[in-house]
């Protein structure tokens, strides 16, 4: 069995050529400045609020089938605003941190989150009005931000000490990523005509771009349509969302529940079915080929070897209790198992395209986008977001005061009324989304407005910290002998309570 031991923050590594123990590099001692991945963190959790409100205020989007300009619209506010917004701040995070390197460029990164945002929010709402020609110049400007993305971590992998499944899985997920962009595009492109396009001198110059859209679209209507939307989406959730949660698990996990990864062969052998099965996938739902059970099946594979070597992990951490966030992650990869026999379900190539499996497509989209990773992103954000603060702003206070615990940032009674609510609202949700019923959608859809509110009101206790430190005083006392006169020249000693917070930065 291959065993491979994670890095902690705060325990000796190591030994110095004078026989002294050598000291590990805390956790942030790779990470960018702090303000980069809090943009795109609090980017998402905007895009979040807002979608979920939108769902509410429209109840009737869930409970129809998707192919609609709005339901696409808020499916990409989804897709683009929450979840690859957050995943970027954090890989921004975590990358330098979890192969133990420095990220290639900050500057690239600032740039990129404006090549993001301005071309979600215009994507996000030309899909609402339907301008599919709009969409496209949105979502190159989109592109060129992910094209950024792609190109900073790659050669943030290129400095990787040594490569490790965890830096296979994020390269892979890159892959996956860039796929996506490019198909969307694609699609964007052969939905719009081009036979009136201008012949002025000036349209001559864009010329061979226009023929290049021309042959796009021509290329595309061999397809249908769904197939082409659907293989789309399974790029970009199955391929970047899915492979990079896997991937990042492997680091995550064990270094939170104080285990170790408990066989590199097996985690190789996941990510490997995982891609394999992604990339069947994606040309059997394009060609509407009878192989999709197939295919469906090397994923499942991979997602059962996944869990296998999870559980493992799980059963062998040193670290009994899981805290909250934790209980999230674990509960969303958890749901994987429905949203594997969905899969199963929705791949048969005979099933008859009615009212009701159209509601299934609807909930596997919901399960595999709210449930499995939304939920994960949530709970990862609960150990990411707490250190971030942490060490931006007490991390230099380490022995001069006392300074807050990561437990200390944030409340765990919102936390776990969080949690509650969320499943709470999935369910509601997921029972209105199968029966089509607009009155059940707003009760559902509204649990889970109220567990983001209980996350944002958890996530401003953390940032007020950044403006408002709770730094203590360290208590001390002079090592004065019984019944004699205190000497000034004896330098006090401190106790080490402000210490403790080092040691909690990642066991926390």
């Amino acid at each position: 069995m291959e065993v491979s031991s994670p890095r902690f923050a705060g325990p000796d590594r190591g030994t110095a050529g004078d026989g002294r123990r050598k000291a590990a590099p805390p956790l942030g001692a790779h990470a960018p400045s702090v303000s980069l991945p809090l943009r795109f963190v609090l980017t998402g959790l905007l895009a979040l609020f807002l979608g979920v409100a939108g769902l509410v205020l429209r109840p009737e989007l869930l409970a129809t089938y998707h192919y609609n300009q709005h339901v696409v619209a808020v499916t990409h506010l989804f897709t683009l605003g929450f979840i690859t917004s957050i995943i970027m701040g954090a890989m921004y995070q975590l990358v330098p941190v979890a192969l133990e390197t420095r990220l290639y460029s900050e500057r690239l990164a600032r740039w990129q989150f404006l090549f993001h945002f301005v071309g979600f929010v215009g994507m996000v709402g030309m899909f609402w009005t339907w301008n599919l020609k709009q969409v496209g110049h949105f979502g190159s400007v989109m592109a060129v931000g992910v094209g950024l993305f792609v190109y900073n971590i790659a050669r943030t992998l290129r400095r990787v000490p040594r490569w490790n499944v965890i830096a296979t899985a994020v390269a892979s997920a890159l892959g996956w990523l860039s796929l996506a962009v490019l198909a969307g595009l694609a699609v964007a492109a052969g939905k719009c005509t081009y036979e009136g396009a201008p012949q002025s001198a000036a349209a001559q110059s864009v010329a061979p771009v226009l023929a290049g859209l021309r042959a796009t679209a021509d290329f595309l209507s061999r397809f249908d349509p769904m197939s082409t939307m659907h293989a789309h989406a399974h790029l970009g959730g199955a391929g970047f969302f899915l492979l990079l949660i896997i991937g990042v698990s492997y680091k995550l996990v064990p270094m939170f529940t104080l285990s170790e990864l408990r066989s590199e062969r097996r985690a190789r052998w996941s990510v490997a079915l995982l891609n394999l099965g992604l990339a069947g996938s994606f040309f059997a739902i394009l060609l509407r080929s009878p192989l999709k059970p197939l295919c469906a099946l090397v994923v499942i594979a991979g997602l059962a070897v996944y869990g296998v070597e999870m559980r493992a992990i799980l059963r062998a951490r040193r670290r009994r209790a899981l805290d909250w966030g934790l209980r999230y992650f674990l509960t969303a990869i958890s749901l994987l198992g429905l949203l594997a026999l969905l899969a199963l379900v929705l791949s048969w190539p005979k099933l008859p395209l009615t009212a009701f499996t159209g509601q299934l497509e609807n909930l596997y989209g919901f399960l595999a986008l709210i449930g499995v990773v939304g939920l994960a992103i949530l709970g990862m954000l609960y150990k990411i977001l707490p250190f971030l603060v942490w060490y931006a702003r007490y991390s230099r206070e380490i022995g001069r005061g006392r300074v807050p615990a990561l437990a200390d940032l944030y409340s765990p009674r919102l936390q776990v009324a969080g949690y509650w609510t969320y499943l709470g609202g999935l369910a509601a949700t997921s029972i209105a989304i199968v029966l089509g019923s607009t009155k059940l959608m707003p009760w559902g859809c509204g649990l889970l407005a109220l567990s983001i509110l209980f996350f944002a009101v958890n996530a401003g206790r953390m940032l007020s910290h950044l403006v408002r430190p709770k730094v203590e005083p360290l208590a001390f006392r002079m090592p004065v002998k019984p019944g004699a006169n205190a000497n000034p020249n004896v330098r006090p000693r401190f106790t080490s309570a402000g210490t403790g917070a080092a040691s909690q930065t990642l066991l926390s």
